[in-house]
C-alpha cells in the first residue's frame, strides 16, 4: 500500500490502526468550524487519506458538506473532487479555499445521477490531469434525521430504508468506475432511531455494499467522540429521558472501509 510509511518511520505515525476511536473532541485547527450540523470531525479524513493515500493522490469526495475532508486535503497535500447538491454550503467552502494551492473542484451535482456525475468528473479529471481516483471516502445523510435541503434528489429527505439504500449504491456505482483496482474507500454512517426502534442503518449500507460490489471489507471502525456541541451541557437530561423509557443514547458511528477489486 502507498502511503509512504516504511520500517524505519512506522513509528513515527500517528495513524490509529485499533478498531474503535475515542475522540475527546473535534479538531478545530486551521480552517475547520462546526458550522455544518452533521459535519464530521476531522480526525476521520485525516487518518483515512492518511492511511490509504499518499501525496498529490486524489481524494473523491460524495457528499462534500461543508468542507472538512478537502480542508485535510490541503493540510495534506493531496488532490480533491467533491460532490454536492448545496451551493450555498459549496460557495462557504469555495471562499475558505480562496488562498489555497490545492488543486480542487467542488461539483454542485447529485450523485445518483449517473449522466451529470459522468460529465462532471471527466471534467474534473481534464483539469487535474488525471483519469482515476485515488481514494474515496462518503459520509451520507442517515436517511431523513437532519434534512439539508428541500430538494427531492436530497438524500435527507429519503425517509424509506429500501429507497434510500438504493440511492447509496446508485451512488456508488458512479463512482467507483472510477477508483482505481486495490484501492480503497470508505463509508461513514450511523444508525438511527425511528418509530420507536433503532434502525441499525450502518449494516444495511455495509450489506448493500457487499451485495452489489466485488469489495473487500477491511475494517469497521467505531468511532465515538464527547465533545459533540449537540451533547455539550445535556448529558444529564438525556441520561434521565433514556433511564425513564427503554432506549440506549447514541454515542457512535461506523466507519466501514473496502477494498475495491474490480
Amino acid at each position: 500500500m502507498e502511503n509512504g510509511i516504511t520500517k524505519d518511520n512506522w513509528k513515527q505515525t500517528d495513524i490509529n490502526v485499533d478498531s474503535l476511536w475515542l475522540i475527546n473532541e473535534r479538531d478545530k485547527a486551521g480552517k475547520h468550524s462546526n458550522v455544518y450540523h452533521g459535519n464530521f470531525v476531522p480526525q476521520i479524513p485525516y487518518q483515512l487519506i492518511s492511511r490509504y493515500t499518499k501525496e498529490n493522490d486524489v481524494v473523491l469526495e460524495l457528499f462534500s458538506g461543508s468542507g472538512t475532508t478537502l480542508f485535510e486535503c490541503e493540510k495534506l497535500n493531496r488532490q480533491y473532487i467533491g460532490f454536492d447538491i448545496n451551493q450555498q454550503i459549496i460557495d462557504y467552502v469555495n471562499n475558505k479555499m480562496q488562498d489555497s494551492k490545492t488543486k480542487y473542484v467542488i461539483n454542485n451535482c447529485d450523485v445518483t445521477d449517473t449522466g451529470s456525475f459522468n460529465t462532471k468528473i471527466i471534467n474534473n479529471f481534464n483539469f487535474l490531469g488525471r483519469n482515476k481516483v485515488d481514494f474515496i471516502i462518503a459520509h451520507p445523510p442517515y436517511l431523513d434525521i437532519v434534512k439539508f435541503t428541500e430538494q427531492k434528489n436530497d438524500l435527507s429527505n429519503i425517509s424509506d430504508l429500501d429507497t434510500f439504500l438504493n440511492k447509496i449504491v446508485i451512488s456508488l456505482k458512479n463512482a467507483l468506475q472510477y477508483l482505481s483496482k486495490n484501492k480503497y474507500f470508505a463509508i461513514v454512517m450511523g444508525d438511527v432511531y425511528k418509530n420507536s426502534e433503532v434502525i441499525p442503518l450502518g449494516s444495511y449500507v455495509m450489506y448493500a455494499i457487499k451485495k452489489n460490489f466485488k469489495v473487500k471489507l477491511k475494517g469497521i471502525i467505531v468511532k465515538n467522540i464527547e465533545g459533540n456541541r449537540g451533547k455539550l451541557g445535556q448529558q444529564n437530561i438525556w441520561k434521565y429521558r433514556a433511564l425513564m423509557s427503554d432506549y440506549f443514547l447514541f454515542k457512535h458511528e461506523y466507519i466501514f472501509v473496502f477494498k475495491k477489486e474490480f
